[in-house]
């Protein structure tokens, strides 16, 4: 059953209640933040000001710091290659060496070969 004694009430109404609702808790929130805010706003500025320099100055010797360990970390990678590279060249050359004993003991026996037949 429906009662008759109860108003309709408009949608445009119920929008207006809550836009207005938003305003006052709006302001209400921000006139709460400046009473309860620790510091001024001229000393927040400058707060932030130095934290953002000591975070730059704390970047930049990171940076610093991480460029001196790929520095060290290349050069001992340069150093172990040309040790490698030594290495090998001498493995190289002791290989050459030894084949070519080889060819020579191979000629030789086969001069002995053609000498003695």
């Amino acid at each position: 059953m429906k009662n008759e004694n109860q108003e309709y009430t408009h949608p445009a109404n119920n929008t207006l209640s809550v836009v207005l609702g938003m305003l006052i808790g709006g302001l209400a929130g921000a006139v709460t933040m400046l009473l309860l805010a620790p510091r001024s706003g001229k000393d927040t500025r400058m707060q932030i000001q130095e934290k953002s320099i000591e975070l730059r100055d704390r970047a930049t010797g990171m940076v610093e710091d991480t460029m001196a360990q790929v520095r060290l970390n290349a050069n001992k990678i340069t150093a172990g290659g040309r040790e490698k590279a030594k290495e090998l060249l001498q493995k190289g050359e002791e290989l050459v060496i030894e084949q070519l004993d080889h060819v020579s003991d191979a000629a030789k026996a086969g001069k002995k070969a053609i000498q003695s037949s």
